[in-house]
């Protein structure tokens, strides 16, 4: 980096002490409008851990290092606590995806390509979940429900989907240990192939526990919370001070931020304008429009409306279903913990929709009480 830019942001955030550091850096200066490039000459001297207790310890300390990365980046992360990478890492023995289409290297016609390069299709979001740390949460979920079976026969059933989801960690780490290459005898190459699947599979829980255990949750919150009664409603102003819609949602907007709200825009094909986030289960979108009535007066129309996200709807309904049908088999102790969870999810649900309300709300009266 060129001092002069290190000195222009503020250099080196201290807070990430483990990791996250250039992460930080470069998203600040990227901020600022700059090109991060590369140099072929640059050197990367990474100090691997040679040890898995060791290796468990860096991992707990990249998950610490997310969580304080999204408290910093909220909008950079989505409901889960991701944020999008666009690159590409190519090499051997690296975590991949389980995926049907495989790379392609571009090579020109007749080879003639002056820059061949590897062409690989990012992985979709079902082919992704599995890499999260989230997944061993719905590995905990299905265990739960198969547990549940001895109250109950017919959740038993949940037990093949239980085997599937704790396959598939697997079958990803055998896969990527695979196109890793080990000397020494056939022994030693097997115990190295052995041990570098069990890393594999270590990395994502010690990640979750760093990030669970310093608030990088699915269900974490941010913003003033504040609840609503989440239904769609809406808001008119007249008003004799013209302004153009888009300082009005520009205000709304820098309002949200300043209380802590997580606050997305609207694209060019999306009938709303700004988004609240209450968590992975519930959100708020508004919507404006404007009328013109000639010298300056406006009617100014804003409506506001929860979304509950559809797989928490979905699990809610199946719950209730479940708790139902076990009520009607006579397994009463199944049919309580069934309802009763469906009752908590989906009161969850209400909660978040209602806490994204009420900031979307309170900061559209602030900025539509200056019209007034």
């Amino acid at each position: 980096f060129r001092r002069s830019a290190l000195e222009a942001v503020g250099g080196f955030d201290p807070r990430f002490r483990t990791a996250g550091d250039d992460v930080d850096l470069c998203w600040r200066l990227q901020d600022q409008g700059w090109t991060l490039g590369f140099h072929p000459g640059a050197m990367v001297w990474h100090h691997r851990r040679n040890s898995v207790r060791t290796y468990w310890r860096q991992q707990l300390g990249y998950g610490r290092a997310e969580a304080l990365l999204e408290g910093k980046w909220p909008e950079r992360y989505n409901a889960l606590g991701h944020t999008t990478w666009a690159g590409r890492i190519y090499g051997n023995g690296l975590t991949r995806a389980l995926a049907l289409r495989r790379g392609r290297i571009y090579q020109g016609l007749w080879g003639s390509a002056p820059f061949q390069s590897v062409h690989e299709p990012a992985p979709g979001w079902l082919s992704s979940l599995p890499l999260m740390p989230e997944w061993y949460l719905v590995i905990v979920g299905l265990a739960f429900l198969t547990a549940a079976g001895a109250l109950w026969h017919p959740l038993a059933w949940s037990a093949p989907w239980l085997a599937l989801a704790t396959a598939i960690p697997l079958a990803q780490a055998v896969a990527s240990v695979s196109g890793a290459k080990f000397s020494g005898s056939r022994g030693a190459r097997l115990k190295a192939y052995a041990l570098a699947a069990l890393l594999h599979l270590l990395q994502p829980i010690a990640r979750l526990r760093g990030r669970l255990k310093h608030g990088l949750s699915p269900w974490r919150a941010r913003g003033v919370q504040r609840f609503a009664l989440p239904r769609a409603h809406a808001v008119a102003v007249w008003t004799e001070r013209w302004r153009a819609p888009e300082t009005r949602l520009q205000g709304i907007e820098g309002s949200l931020h300043l209380g802590a709200s997580i606050v997305r825009r609207g694209g060019d094909f999306d009938r709303w304008d700004l988004e609240v986030r209450g968590a992975v289960l519930g959100s708020a979108r508004m919507l404006m429009g404007v009328e013109e009535h000639g010298q300056g007066r406006q009617m100014v129309r804003v409506r506001l409306w929860p979304r509950a996200a559809g797989a928490g709807l979905g699990a809610v309904v199946i719950l209730a279903g479940l708790a139902a049908a076990a009520l009607l088999d006579g397994a009463g102790t199944a049919s309580a913990m069934l309802a009763l969870a469906a009752v908590a999810l989906g009161a969850r649900i209400a909660w978040e929709c209602g806490t994204a309300l009420r900031a979307l709300g309170d900061a559209v009266e602030r900025e539509l009480w200056l019209d007034r």
